[in-house]
């Protein structure tokens, strides 16, 4: 299939009209307008990107497992380490993103300027053109009045051919003369200007078809370097994902030779005490120094409070009771 071309298809058959050429500098401006809008996104990824590498390496220095303990803390402190990582690669992203917006500014400067000299040299011949068609219009004009003012003035000639009035007849043919000569003068002016409009015609032509070739070389670099800069775009988000998936591997692959048991074990060697528990807590009794085998203190009360004055007469009793002190019990005892 045969490739179309800008010079083969924005011709007018109005000689003055520029629609042709007006579309395909609207086409022009509309992909400027467009190498800007992405440049913009670009410079506002890479804010994004910036700010959340920042946001992220101050996270990355917070306390996070401080006082953790053997393996779990190698895979808390690499944790941290490849948060780290990650976050000066996102600011090494950022910083690509701003170099690849540089470039298309740049480019989209270059454009510019070689647009501008095509767009002054085709505005000039347009203005010359559209002058130099009014002028041979209006020469036209004044070129068929002048005939027919001739025509007239040789109809008035030969109407009055039988007239015997001498005087009259050679002033129609001064004015038949005068109106030939006119005439003539305005033949040659229109023909003059018509060919100088088919001179500017030619060299117009040849502008505009060069005008074409150059805009549509600057459209298809347009199109080629936008594409690429989107590509180029894609690929660093996708190798992003790639390195903060590494870094995030070499977390995960200590946090596999996370022990749990090891880790409780490490505590319990760092940190242990003792392998035997305190003992139970027995009674002594104040008068024997006995210590009873079975009960404590709180498990068993006496019947009677002890007393801490002298020991009581057993044979001063009341009511035939009898009192007894067991020893051995650490009481004392009423028998009746």
């Amino acid at each position: 299939m045969k490739n179309l071309h800008f010079k083969d298809f924005f011709w007018n058959l109005d000689l003055t009209c520029t629609n042709g050429y007006d579309a395909i500098i609207q086409y022009l401006n509309e992909g400027k307008r467009t190498c800007k809008e992405v440049e913009d996104f670009m410079k506002a990824r890479a804010s994004i990107e910036e700010k959340y590498a920042k946001d992220l390496l101050g996270l990355s220095k917070k306390v996070c497992g401080h006082n953790e303990m053997n393996t779990l803390k190698r895979s808390l402190d690499i944790f941290k380490l490849q948060t780290e990582q990650v976050s000066l690669s996102h600011l090494q992203l950022a910083q690509s993103m701003k170099e690849e917006a540089k470039k298309l500014e740049e480019f989209r400067e270059k454009q510019k300027e070689a647009r501008k000299k095509v767009e002054q040299c085709m505005d000039a011949l347009h203005k010359q053109k559209s002058s130099q068609f009014k002028k041979t219009m209006d020469s036209k004009k004044t070129y068929e009045q002048k005939c027919r003012d001739k025509e007239e003035a040789d109809q008035n000639v030969n109407r009055n051919t039988n007239t015997n009035n001498t005087k009259h007849m050679e002033k129609l043919y001064s004015k038949a003369q005068q109106a030939k000569q006119y005439a003539e003068e305005a033949d040659k002016t229109y023909q003059q200007n018509v060919t100088t409009m088919g001179k500017l015609r030619e060299e117009w032509l040849k502008e505009h078809v060069k005008s074409c070739e150059v805009f549509e070389k600057l459209s298809i670099e347009r199109i080629n370097v936008l594409r690429n800069t989107i590509w180029t775009h894609l690929n660093q988000l996708s190798q992003q994902c790639v390195t903060t998936d590494e870094l995030y591997e070499e977390v995960r692959k200590s946090l596999e030779q996370c022990d749990i048991q090891e880790d409780v074990e490490h505590f319990i060697n760092l940190r242990r005490t003792g392998e035997k528990p305190p003992a139970t807590v027995l009674y002594e009794n104040f008068y024997s120094g006995q210590r009873s085998p079975t009960e404590a203190p709180s498990s068993r009360l006496p019947l009677f409070p002890i007393r801490r004055g002298p020991l009581p007469d057993p044979t001063n009793n009341r009511d035939g009771a009898q009192l007894s002190l067991d020893a051995d019990a650490g009481y004392s005892v009423i028998q009746y």
